[in-house]
């Protein structure tokens, strides 16, 4: 048995794996942006439907969030990559990971905006109402960006906890970082590229939680003003 950093930091598995980690790192970079991107423009679409007080809108919404939000994120990859064959849609490891993330974070999101939503003093749309703007102007001037500006803190913590879910890409043979550190770790029989998919993590997520929590405090600090 060699000592710890020759099992778990290797430097000649380092190299020889390296571009693989690289590459899977890539494949983590673009799920996760894809993710984030349609997650969020989902929700906001669904929270700004649900603004028409349509019954059927309503009973949809509720519906879509429920499932989105209760169902483990791993139970929506394997039915959309398994089941969804059997009725003639075949996906991609990837445009499936991208689905099931984004689904999942549209669900969230959508949520997170209609309760920014309704915590605007609907004083603001009365007097909307009253200088005879429509409908739609006052939502798209007047309430979205009041709510939008509300949820993103909120949002920046959801969407950061859902990405992490980009390494369950890996049961669906998705080649991204942790899939491409497990191969790596199976085939040099060395932790070593587990390792390097760590340390890719936290240097990828760390700056986002840091993000986050300046973009809370600075909320708290525009709420207290």
């Amino acid at each position: 048995m060699g000592n710890i950093s020759e099992v778990f930091f290797n430097a000649d598995v380092a190299s020889r794996y390296w571009p693989q980690i690289l590459d899977g790192l890539w494949v983590t970079v673009q799920v996760a942006l894809l993710t984030v991107v349609l997650g969020i423009a989902g929700g906001l679409l669904l929270a700004v439907l649900k603004c028409t007080r349509n019954v059927l809108v309503d009973i949809v919404f509720a519906v879509f969030v429920d499932i989105f939000r209760t169902i483990p994120i791993l139970v929506i990859l394997f039915l959309v990559y398994f089941a969804l064959p059997y009725g003639g849609i075949r996906l991609s490891p990837l445009v499936t990971t991208v689905a099931t993330l984004s689904l999942v974070l549209t669900a969230y999101s959508a949520e997170t905006f209609w309760s920014a939503i309704e915590a605007i003093p609907r004083g603001q749309t009365d007097a909307a109402r009253a200088l005879n703007i429509g409908g739609l102007a006052t939502i798209a001037f007047i309430v979205l960006p009041q709510a939008i500006r509300m949820s993103i803190p909120l949002l920046t913590n959801r969407a950061i906890a859902i990405t992490k879910g980009t390494a369950l890409g890996a049961a669906v043979a998705l080649p991204e970082l942790l899939g491409s550190a497990q191969s790596a770790m199976s085939i040099a029989a060395n932790p070593t590229p587990l390792m390097m998919a760590a340390v890719l993590y936290v240097a990828f997520f760390i700056p986002l939680v840091l993000l986050s929590r300046w973009l809370e405090r600075r909320s708290m600090r525009q709420r207290r003003a």
